[in-house]
């Protein structure tokens, strides 16, 4: 066995190539054991096995920053790099399933969002150029799909304007992002690995270079980024780069160990910025990864590592049911589009897609695209319904801001993984959402308790032509429907009324069950509880206002962060009616929270059933809340 050895990267010096292929075999075995028990993203790391080894192999980690685009892409340099115990992985107290500094100096991106590590990398490199580290290379590995991003191609734009820099571009090209890769640059770089002209030319120009020695050999150091390129248009394969002015190598086959490290020599001794154009299979050497054509293990629960079929859990998850609905929405209204940045299956979107293949649109992963797009097309007569994970939603802000709802343009944002998701961390909390889109005008926010909840708000979110709507909801399953004791006029569901006027809790969409609880408990310790589901979070339902006056406390508990959250919201409009009622508004901290379940994160943050209602408790048995003042 090779791979209890590898400590760090050093160890990787000494290999033969040999050796290194049977490590990769190592590498997959352990990974695929080891994924099946906890989850993770399987296929995307046994696609960058033999990259991340030869990258390691030609590089000097840490001195030479490596950086995976998206991090989720790291496993492989998690094991190289002396972390091997991977039985808590996404686990509290365990590894992080993306790069985490804490963890590593080999890690150096936390973000796990896509297109953004060119950019990084040109910081980086610009400083080492800047303060005389001239010695230091930056290497990034950046898939296919990310370079639908564009914020690649910002980045491109500015490393093409300076060539002085040790930046070697690695694409992994596997033709997937999540699933496979759509658009102009996923055709061209299709034609390039279909065509094996190419190759055969640029194996011409690597036996020139070995041949030549002295000063022939740096003459045609200096030619050769100028030769590859001729023999490239000589192929009929220009390359997606020549117009930036970077030096390009490839495409190379990205499981041969050989060719891997030939080529990533060849850019280190560039010494200016290149790009290494890697083909790779995602999910190579676990065929139910390679068989499973919808997103060939991109990220997966625990699964049966013989045959691959993963433990399901039990109950309907929230992203089905808003699948089913807006199927059923689409059946009804012509008018309805659907929009997705690279999520297609992920958001609920697919079965939409497979119906109406002319309605659905996906933009790769460009979230600000994909929503000033939708303004466009609710301007030309449709209504767009664009799906993505609330954590990516913070990209298109200033897009939702200045084109959707500047222009009151009637486009539905259904936001799945809302709030605390649990395992894959802090870049991955759907926990802004709230906060954010509270500050633009005119828009309009739901948040479902259940089942029947999300499909009566997804339809009135959709009825809304002039303004933007959102509605959000978690990861995970539904717990089951939840009955309302009445609902007000203006659509706020009551779900305990018991005609007491100590504590107004308002519940925001999954918060329901845990404020039900909190009701009970508090009940049993005398106080009266009034539980309300607002539905629409944003605006503020007038019947709340009204109903704050008749409480000594309005308790606000919502998954998102408490600064400029909804309970927020609820204090500046009892303020602004003269209402002087307490507010106690609960929600997440304004911290970046670390990987664990959901049910521990929100204990550890306080947020949990016990722990809300024994704070209620001392504040309504304390001198500081007053009667509430009866109208």
């Amino acid at each position: 066995m090779l791979l209890p050895n590898i400590r760090s990267p050093k160890d990787l010096k000494g290999l033969t190539v040999s050796e290194c292929v049977a490590l990769a075999s190592e590498i997959r075995e352990f990974l695929v054991t080891n994924v099946a028990s906890t989850g993770g993203h399987l296929g995307p790391n046994l696609g960058v096995v033999e990259l991340t080894i030869g990258i390691h192999r030609v590089f000097d980690s840490p001195t030479d920053p490596v950086i995976f685009d998206t991090g989720h892409q790291s496993y492989v340099h998690k094991l190289l790099t002396g972390r091997q115990d991977f039985s808590g992985l996404r686990s509290a107290g365990g590894l992080a399933g993306y790069p985490q500094r804490s963890e590593s100096v080999h890690d150096v991106v936390e973000s796990s969002h896509a297109s953004s590590s060119l950019s990084w990398a040109d910081g980086i490199s610009k400083a080492f150029e800047m303060t005389g580290q001239d010695d230091r290379h930056v290497v990034v590995v950046v898939g296919d799909g990310a370079l639908t991003g564009g914020m690649t191609w910002e980045a491109l734009n500015n490393i093409s304007h300076d060539n002085s820099r040790r930046l070697v571009i690695i694409v992994n090209d596997n033709g997937r992002s999540y699933a496979p890769t759509i658009g102009g640059v996923a055709r061209f770089l299709s034609d390039v690995r279909t065509r094996p002209s190419y190759r055969r030319l640029h194996n011409l120009s690597w036996a020139i270079f070995k041949r030549l020695g002295g000063p022939a050999r740096a003459f045609y150091r200096g030619v050769r980024g100028g030769v590859r390129g001729f023999l490239a248009r000589f192929a009929n394969n220009d390359s997606l780069y020549s117009n930036l002015d970077i030096k390009y190598i490839g495409p190379i086959d990205g499981h041969n160990m050989a060719d891997v490290e030939r080529a990533l020599e060849q850019a280190k001794d560039y010494g200016t910025p290149v790009i290494v154009h890697a083909i790779t299979e995602k999910g190579r050497g676990y065929e139910p990864a390679r068989a499973n054509a919808d997103d060939q293990f991109h990220a997966i629960g625990a699964f049966d590592p013989i045959t691959g079929e993963e433990t399901k859990g039990s109950g309907t998850s929230w992203t089905s049911v808003f699948s089913q609905e807006l199927v059923a929405i689409a059946d009804e209204n012509e008018k309805v589009v659907g929009i997705t940045a690279a999520m297609l299956r992920p958001t609920g979107l697919a079965a939409f897609a497979d119906k109406y293949p002319a309605r659905v649109v996906d933009v790769g992963i460009a979230e600000q695209h994909a929503t000033t797009s939708a303004a466009g097309l609710a301007f030309g007569g449709l209504h767009p319904v664009v799906a993505v994970y609330a954590t990516f939603m913070g990209r298109a802000f200033d897009q939702v801001l200045m084109d959707v709802a500047l222009h009151k343009a009637g486009v539905t944002f259904v936001l799945d993984r809302a709030g605390v998701t649990g395992p894959d961390g802090a870049s991955h909390h759907g926990q802004w959402d709230l906060a954010m889109l509270n500050i633009v005008p005119g828009v309009r926010i739901a948040a479902p308790r259940d089942d029947v909840t999300l499909r009566e708000e997804l339809r009135e979110a959709i009825g809304v032509d002039d303004a933007p709507t959102v509605v959000r909801f978690p990861k995970g399953s539904i717990a089951g429907s939840i009955p309302a004791v009445r609902r007000t006029t203006d659509g706020v569901d009551v779900l305990v009324d018991e005609g007491a006027n100590d504590v107004l809790l308002v519940a925001i969409g999954a918060f329901v069950p845990i404020a039900l609880s909190v009701a009970t408990a508090l009940r049993e310790a005398g106080i009266g509880v009034t539980v309300v589901d607002p539905r629409w979070v944003i605006p503020v339902p007038q019947s709340i206002v009204e109903m704050s006056r008749e409480h000594r406390i309005v308790v606000s508990l919502e998954d998102g962060i408490r600064v400029g959250g909804i309970g927020t919201r609820i204090r500046q409009d009892l303020r602004a009616a003269g209402i002087d009622t307490a507010v106690d508004e609960l929600g997440l901290p304004d911290e970046f929270l670390e990987h664990d379940s959901r049910d521990n994160i929100l204990r550890r943050v306080g947020l949990d059933a016990p722990t809300i209602a024994a704070k209620i408790q001392a504040q309504i048995n304390g001198t500081q809340i007053p009667k509430a003042k009866r109208t």
